[in-house]
Formats: structure tokens, C-alpha cells, sequence
């Protein structure tokens, strides 16, 4: 009885924890944005939407992600040996991506409709190292259970990213502040959690190449099936929102970057903290008892009551909401906000509980739905791109909720293990 309360004392400190941090990291950018919204233009916001839609979709695929595995071995020389491959595979890729830019910029550009980003390419492929290396950080962080550190790494991102969007945002027009903040903020959130690996010298030297490759071959169903999915699911939102551009306008892609930045607060500042706690929680008890069912009926139920009371206020609140915080100019993004609310609750949902995927050896199934979700959605953009824009979004939303929906089903079947 005693071992049970403090497993659930534990889950929930952990999650706090990691919520206050994300709180405060989430709330100094949604604080500054009204701001924001004043001294750029929604065309401002599309260019750095547009740059993080490339940074985020390689970003994803940095690691080859093995990174997930880092959790997973009961060795921690396994699991070092896991964060240095992970590194090696975000750095290749890196140096690809730099060397593509250099030689098919202009193409680059020419195919993504804007040429400010043009310049901004540049510097893509060091923002992906920084993001690939803070995915493999995070992980291995959270098998140490240093999750004051990870809330302080989010903290420190959002101090950067506001410091400098802000502060060239004062003294120069377009988007180079908004864009800068974001390389910088990448940089920032590396440091504490890297000392904490760095510190440990003698685990660092466990690694060698013989190793790595033992645990590469070990988790190859990461790469082979999770890769394929996770490049599915990045694709999912960050393609659509180039798309997006391309068939509408940078100023229509601005407007609905903000949308997705708010409504998805409840997903990185809840959800993300959440899931990341679930992840440890679910696999540990598959350990012991072959399945994570009762850990995941229990997330299931706060996050469905967290949802109900959230996105259920806001979707009666958010046109008014989004007018008067952001100004009159950002009012037709309240619009797009209450079509696409029913889509993000479910999302919010969803976020936490994919990680049965990972724990339940379930990576080609998820690769096989996201491969699914992400052609369906491609092929609602195809068909209402000369279409109006409010349009597209309610077909958008209905494809997204019944997918999530299909998705959630599969989680549920595959945390009951050897029950199902």
C-alpha cells in the first residue's frame, strides 16, 4: 500500500515539477506576445513559422531517433552508449543539411515562395544540431530523473527567445528578430542538462564504437519504424504549414502560426510534462507487470478532465480573446482558432499517450498511422487549395479528430499488453 502511494507521489511530483518549469517558460512568451503582434507583421510570423517548420521536420529526424531508446536499457552504459549514437546521427545530419543549403539555396528558396527565408537557411542546419542534441539531453535527463534541470533548460529557452525578440524587435524591422530568438533560445537550452553528462566522466568512458554499434543494431526498430513515423507526423503540421503558404499566402500561414502556438499550450505545457513522466511511469510498470494499463486509464482521465475544462471555455472565449490580446489586426486568427479547438483537445490528449507506442513495441503500427494521417491531410490541402482558408480548416479539423480518435484506440489496445 505504502509502494503505491509513493509511486503516485512520485508520478505527480515529477509531473509538477516538470509543469512548473514549462509554465514558466510557456507563459514568458505568451506574455511578450501581445507585444509581438504589435512591432511584427503577420508576414514576419510566417517567415519564422516557415523556418521552424524546416528546422522542426529535420529537427525530428536528427537523432535517427534512438534517442527514445535512451530509456529503455536497465545498463546505464547502455544507455550512454545510446546518447553518443544519437549525437552521432544529429551531427551527420547537420553537416548534410549545411551542405545542401550551400549548394541549392536559391532553388531552396525558390520553391518555398519567400526570399527573406533565403538568408535564414543558413543558419537551419546548426538550429536542428541544437534541437537533436536537446531531444537526446531531454532523454537521458529524464532517466535520471533531473527534471528540476529540464524545467530550468525550458526556462532558459524561453528567457532567450523573449530577450531577443524583443530586443531586435525594437530596433529592426521583419522577421530577423523572431528568427534570431529562436536559434539563440536552441542554444540556451542545451547547456545545464549537457553538464550534467559532461560531469559524469567515468560513464562517459563506457563509450566506445563497439558499443555503439551493439546498441544500434539492438534498437534498430527505432530508425526503422519510428523514424519512418515521427518524419510522418512532423511532416503532418510543419509540410502543411509551407503548404499552407504556398497555396494561400505567408500572411495566412502568420495568422494561423499564432493559432497553433496558443492552442498549443495545453500540449507542451501540460501535455508534453505529462507524457514525458508517463513515458518513465509506463515502461517501469510494463517491467514489472507486462502491461501499463493502470497508469495509462489514470493519465487518460486527468488529461480528458484537464481538456474538458480548458478547450470547453475557450471555444466560446477565443475570438474575443484573441481581438483583444493581440490587437484588431490578428482578429481573423481567433476565427481559425474556433474551428480547429475540437482538433487540438484531442491532440492534447493524444501527445501523452503515444508513448505506449514506443514501450509496447508498437513503432510500426504508429509509423503505419502516421503515414496515413499525414497523406489524408495532404490530400485535404490538394483538394481545397483554391478554396477559402476557413474551408480547408473545417475539413482539416474533421480528418484530424477522426485520425486521433483511431490512434488513441490503438494506445489503449497496445498499454494492455499480455491482458489484450
Amino acid at each position: 500500500m505504502m509502494a503505491k502511494l509513493k509511486i503516485k507521489s512520485d508520478f505527480t511530483k515529477n509531473v509538477l515539477t516538470l509543469m512548473t518549469g514549462t509554465t514558466v517558460a510557456q507563459a514568458i512568451p505568451i506574455a511578450i506576445s501581445p507585444i509581438l503582434t504589435r512591432i511584427y507583421t503577420p508576414e514576419d510570423f510566417g517567415v519564422v513559422a516557415l523556418f521552424m517548420a524546416l528546422v522542426a521536420s529535420f529537427g525530428s529526424l536528427a537523432n535517427g531517433r534512438y534517442e527514445l531508446a535512451i530509456m529503455l536499457p536497465k545498463k546505464e552504459e547502455d544507455a550512454i552508449n545510446l546518447f553518443a549514437l544519437s549525437l552521432i546521427i544529429t551531427t551527420s545530419v547537420s553537416v548534410f543539411l549545411f551542405i545542401a543549403v550551400l549548394l541549392f539555396n536559391e532553388k531552396i528558396t525558390q520553391q518555398l515562395g519567400n526570399r527573406e527565408i533565403g538568408f535564414w537557411l543558413y543558419f537551419a542546419p546548426f538550429t536542428v544540431f541544437f534541437v537533436g542534441l536537446y531531444n537526446s539531453l531531454t532523454q537521458y535527463n529524464s532517466r535520471l530523473k533531473n527534471y528540476k534541470d529540464i524545467a530550468k533548460s525550458k526556462v532558459a529557452k524561453a528567457v532567450v527567445l523573449a530577450a531577443v525578440q524583443l530586443g531586435i524587435g525594437f530596433v529592426k524591422q521583419g522577421a530577423a528578430g523572431l528568427v534570431s530568438g529562436q536559434i539563440l533560445a536552441q542554444m540556451a537550452a542545451n547547456l545545464k542538462l549537457l553538464k550534467n553528462i559532461a560531469a559524469n566522466r567515468e560513464l562517459l568512458a563506457k563509450i566506445s564504437l563497439a558499443s555503439i554499434k551493439k546498441q544500434a543494431k539492438k534498437y534498430i526498430n527505432f530508425p526503422k519504424y519510428s523514424l519512418g513515423g515521427v518524419v510522418a507526423g512532423s511532416l503532418s503540421i510543419h509540410f502543411i504549414n509551407i503548404l499552407i503558404s504556398s497555396f494561400f499566402s505567408v500572411a495566412t500561414l502568420g495568422f494561423y502560426a499564432l493559432v497553433q502556438r496558443i492552442l498549443g499550450l495545453p500540449s507542451s505545457l501540460i501535455g508534453g510534462s505529462v507524457g514525458q513522466v508517463f513515458f518513465q511511469e509506463a515502461a517501469l510498470e510494463k517491467r514489472k507487470f507486462g502491461n501499463a494499463l493502470n497508469i495509462y486509464k489514470k493519465t487518460f482521465k486527468k488529461l480528458l478532465a484537464i481538456g474538458v475544462l480548458f478547450f470547453g471555455v475557450l471555444y466560446f472565449t477565443v475570438e474575443d480573446i484573441f481581438t483583444f490580446v493581440f490587437g484588431q489586426q490578428w482578429a481573423v486568427a481567433g476565427t481559425y482558432a474556433k474551428i480547429v479547438i475540437p482538433l487540438f483537445f484531442i491532440r492534447f490528449i493524444y501527445v501523452s499517450l503515444s508513448a505506449v507506442y514506443d514501450i509496447f513495441d508498437g513503432l510500426k503500427i504508429e509509423f503505419f498511422w502516421q503515414l496515413f494521417y499525414f497523406l489524408g491531410l495532404t490530400a485535404v490541402i490538394y483538394i481545397f487549395r483554391n478554396s477559402d482558408f476557413l474551408e480547408y480548416l473545417k475539413y482539416f479539423t474533421i480528418y484530424g479528430i477522426s485520425s486521433y480518435t483511431i490512434s488513441l484506440f490503438i494506445t489503449y489496445r497496445l498499454a494492455k499488453g499480455n491482458n489484450s
